[in-house]
């Protein structure tokens, strides 16, 4: 291997710091999942990837495996609690416990809310906050409760709205509201309960999207603080620090990984130049506007 194909995932962690620890990512076969568990793996973990495609799983548990890890696969669909219960199960009667959870799986699409069907928006919901709540319910009560344990959620920049996704960034607001509220429940037992909020992150979910909204986004990141799209190991590291112990503080946060998105907030979707917005005028002595740059904006 040359120096930039490397033969072991390039942690800035330590390489034993999960030693013993078993770790269960959901939607770990593609993305952002596929190298974080790649990062755990590296560090030392049992991981434990799930997901409902069998191929992508395997892939990538042999890939972990050849890179000298440890990786297992068992298959869920988090729409489908007997699903869900079968599989978490599975990982404790195999490893005895999980000791962390990212909550990676999920999906979304691009629609304007006016033509967003009542179906699509469910389907999004229930996979995202309601997959989200039935896998880390499930974890609570067939391990976590006894053992305790740290979950991690995922989110997205949602935190100025998401115009083209209204689904998604009502879920994973849901899904942050639902970590607060879960991180003083469980606390008794033990558990820590954060969320990761990526920007715009080159992987391969990107390439679900249609060409226009890629090229768009792509172009949208140069208005950014850090000038450019993040890396899914980016996205890793930051769901690592909340898994390990140097988090052992942190509950209920969201840690925003999005290279200062939530300052200059890009849109996959635009409402144009339009004069529906009336003002309000009711300063008589107002100054006046007129012959300046500014008057068609302060009309």
């Amino acid at each position: 291997m040359n120096e930039n194909h490397p033969s072991q995932y390039q942690s800035v962690f330590r390489p034993d710091l999960f030693a013993g620890q078993v770790l269960f990512v959901t939607g770990g076969g593609t993305g952002i999942g596929r190298c974080t568990a790649h990062e755990l793996a590296s560090l030392g973990a049992q991981v434990v990837i799930g997901g409902r495609r069998p191929e992508p799983l395997e892939e990538t548990a042999a890939e972990i495996e050849a890179s000298g890890g440890k990786c297992d696969v068992v298959q869920i669909d988090i729409r489908e609690d007997e699903s869900i219960e079968e599989a978490v199960g599975k990982v404790v009667a195999q490893h005895g416990r999980i000791d962390g959870l990212f909550n990676n799986a999920g999906g979304q699409f691009v629609a304007p809310a006016e033509s967003m069907s009542t179906k699509g928006w469910r389907t999004v919901i229930d996979l995202n906050l309601n997959g989200t709540f039935a896998v880390s319910q499930s974890v609570f009560r067939q391990s976590m409760k006894e053992h305790g344990g740290a979950i991690v959620n995922m989110l997205a920049d949602i935190h100025t709205g998401y115009p083209g996704m209204a689904h998604m960034s009502a879920a994973r607001a849901g899904i942050e509201n639902l970590s607060i509220t879960l991180c003083y429940e469980w606390a008794p037992a033990g558990v820590r309960v954060n969320c990761v909020a990526p920007g715009t992150v080159l992987s391969s979910g990107m390439k679900s999207y249609p060409p226009d909204i890629q090229e768009r986004t792509v172009k949208g990141c140069r208005d950014l603080p850090a000038a450019r799209l993040g890396t899914e190991s980016e996205i890793s590291a930051a769901v690592t620090f909340l898994l390990s112990p140097a988090s052992s503080y942190i509950t209920g946060a969201t840690l925003r990984v999005d290279g200062g998105s939530l300052f200059h907030k890009g849109r996959i979707l635009f409402t144009g130049r339009h004069d529906n917005c009336r003002p309000f005028n009711g300063f008589h002595l107002r100054d006046s506007f007129e012959d300046t740059p500014f008057e068609d904006l302060a009309k």
